[in-house]
């Protein structure tokens, strides 16, 4: 049985209701576990498959679209579950988030067009929306305060594994089994983890009644696809078409009344309290810097990769494996070094100031590098952007204080995702406005060269050189320097 275990339906002190039944550790670890490893890596895993996925179903020049899908679905869904599972009973929702992800995964492998691809991702995200946050949730609620910081270093250290697992599994995966397998091994995974999930306990006191802002999710989640469909319109050359207008009339009008909403709602979506705390405002800004640049970086550098030096699948992996270690080690060492001087703010923005340099030296030389020196080019710039999320969770969690702490920690995690579809879709813009493609949007990577490729990978370093420069200026201003 797990010690110190308490419920949030419990007393005030955190001991457990009457009747509350205590799952063991290795039965609360094996239903936790799997789950938060799909939901991660599931992020990650699809970038080195791309450039296979683009020679198989086409679609080039929307191929951001294959990841800006999931983390759409995510972002969107990710608030939904955290109430619904508050209200209803986490261990009930995490089952409906792992249906939805392997019926999604199942769809993904199955894909004839891109276009089925695209939505099958975003079925696969609206249950990866659920996956991790109930995970963290799941541990929170059967394991009490005392015993709950050891057992998050655990998750941490999964999910570290399972960020670095995503793209070197990828691509080894789709080169030797092909692209749809990294969906089809997501079916059996997620079977096991439903069954380790029902293992825990039910819930054992009654419904609460659900007090969530669902005109809020309605209208955020019609912003933020609007947006998206605003920036595929642009890329499809049509910066002057009317459709164009209407569009951004449409997003300019959404956002007002998302607004209006949320400065009435008595559960509003997005906490104004405590977004107008300096300190919490510009962390939220920071974790959008953070999660447009690392998922971009993910994203694109296989592409550049693969297209730009013709690596083949199964290289892509071993390439990438430095990169996705950089950003754990970052993190390690920021941990280190907050916990022996108390300061926080300093090292993001530093990191991010070097990073940005280093982005804007990659705009104007990188092809003159190789594969494995650019690897461990971008490995260092990785290792600077681990400074980042650490610092805003101290920051975010010790400003809101613990009354608050779930609210505060879900709007970081919503702020992360929103940053990372949007500055995915940004890079993607980037690099599709310098190419000129064939006629039609089923461009294959037969149809680039090398020299193609060079002049929109400039734009996409410049862009994401300029979004860690902004980052930078958010933790130079957030308030809150020390702990």
């Amino acid at each position: 049985m797990i010690p110190e275990s308490g419920s949030p339906h419990g007393g005030d002190d955190g001991t457990p209701p009457q009747g509350f039944v205590r799952p063991s550790l290795p039965t609360l670890f094996l239903a936790i576990v799997p789950p938060l490893f799909m939901g991660i890596s599931d992020q990650t895993i699809v970038s080195t498959a791309l450039p296979s996925i683009i020679q198989s179903l086409g679609g080039f020049d929307r191929m951001a679209l294959v990841v800006i899908a999931y983390l759409a679905a995510v972002t969107v869904s990710a608030p939904l579950y955290g109430r619904l599972g508050d209200a209803l009973g986490r261990r009930r929702m995490m089952c409906v988030a792992l249906c939805m992800a392997v019926v999604g995964s199942a769809f993904c492998s199955l894909s004839v067009s891109f276009e089925m691809l695209v939505a099958s991702r975003f079925l696969q995200g609206l249950g990866g929306g659920g996956l991790i946050g109930l995970a963290q949730a799941l541990l929170g609620q059967y394991v009490g305060p005392r015993a709950r910081a050891k057992y998050q270093g655990y998750l941490a250290t999964i999910a570290m594994v399972a960020s670095t697992f995503g793209p070197v599994a990828g691509g080894l995966i789709t080169g030797h089994f092909g692209w749809r397998w990294i969906f089809a091994l997501n079916i059996p995974l997620g079977i096991l983890a439903f069954v380790l999930v029902m293992r825990l306990p039910p819930r054992q006191t009654p419904r609460e009644k659900i007090a969530f802002d669902y005109p809020g999710f309605l209208l955020f989640a019609g912003f933020v696809a609007t947006a998206l469909t605003i920036i595929e319109t642009v890329k499809r050359g049509a910066a002057v078409h009317s459709t164009l207008f209407l569009l951004v009339a449409i997003a300019g009008a959404i956002l007002m009344l998302l607004v209006l909403r949320e400065r009435r709602a008595a559960e509003p979506l997005f906490p104004g309290d405590l977004l107008g705390r300096p300190s919490i405002f510009f962390s939220m800004l920071l974790a959008m810097c953070h999660g447009g640049l690392y998922v971009s970086l993910l994203t694109f550098i296989p592409i550049y990769f693969a297209l730009g030096h013709g690596v083949p699948p199964r290289e892509l992996g071993l390439l990438m494996l430095p990169v996705t270690l950089g950003i754990g080690s970052g993190a390690f060492v920021t941990g280190k070094l907050i916990n022996r001087t108390g300061r926080t703010t300093l090292y993001p923005a530093i990191s991010l100031s070097l990073a940005s340099a280093l982005l804007f030296l990659a705009s104007v030389g990188i092809e003159t590098l190789s594969p494995w020196q650019a690897s461990i080019y971008f490995a260092i710039v990785c290792l600077l952007l681990g400074s980042v999320m650490g610092v805003v969770q101290i920051t975010v969690q010790t400003e809101a204080g613990i009354k608050r702490l779930g609210i505060a920690t879900a709007s970081v995690v919503l702020s992360r995702s929103l940053g990372a579809a949007s500055g995915t879709a940004f890079a993607g813009l980037a690099l599709a406005l310098t190419l000129d493609l064939p006629a039609g949007a089923s461009a294959t990577s037969a149809d680039i060269s090398a020299e193609m490729l060079q002049p929109g990978f400039h734009n996409v370093f410049r862009l994401l050189g300029c979004i860690a420069a902004a980052g930078a200026a958010m933790a130079f201003l957030i308030p809150r320097r020390r702990i």
